[in-house]
């Protein structure tokens, strides 16, 4: 589900199985308050988002809040929420295509005299969106939905 579809909030409070009242008692905070975080009326402060990534057992909130008071959504990429095999999979894929195309070799030697050419500055931006996709992909796996023994 995209952060744009509905409230990151209140989808992790309902995935969690609470109700506004015992999410706002478990958080420290009013139930009011938690109506204007989840109407996005005002942004939830940090410390808030912590507690409710703990409440609500949900990791990749913290994430999504930080994608979205960003105010800058190109910066920090949308994740997928991925169970553990997938995200795993996904981000070695992605680690093992960067050392086949040897992405490591051709940045060393783009910066090796501290300037991008224009003639480089191509490569260099694959080489840079490569890397945010394994940036991507290692958030995904940090979120990831591990089944429990």
């Amino acid at each position: 589900m995209s952060c744009y579809d509905t409230n990151i909030y209140k989808v992790a409070r309902l995935k969690a199985g609470k109700t506004q009242e015992g999410a706002a008692e478990a958080l420290g905070i009013s139930v009011e308050s938690l109506k204007a975080y989840e109407s996005y009326s005002r942004l939830p402060p940090a410390g808030v988002v912590d507690r409710m990534c703990v409440v609500y057992d949900a990791l990749y909130l913290a994430y999504q809040h930080n994608r979205i008071a960003s105010g800058d959504v190109k910066v920090i990429p949308e994740i997928e929420v991925l169970d553990l095999p997938r995200a795993s999979i996904r981000l070695i894929n992605r680690v093992i295509q960067f050392a086949e195309k040897r992405r490591d070799r051709e940045l060393l030697t783009i910066a090796e005299d501290g300037v991008i050419s224009p003639e480089e500055r191509p490569l260099y931006e694959e080489i840079v969106a490569e890397l945010d996709g394994l940036i991507q992909a290692a958030m995904e796996l940090k979120v990831a939905e591990a089944k429990e023994l």
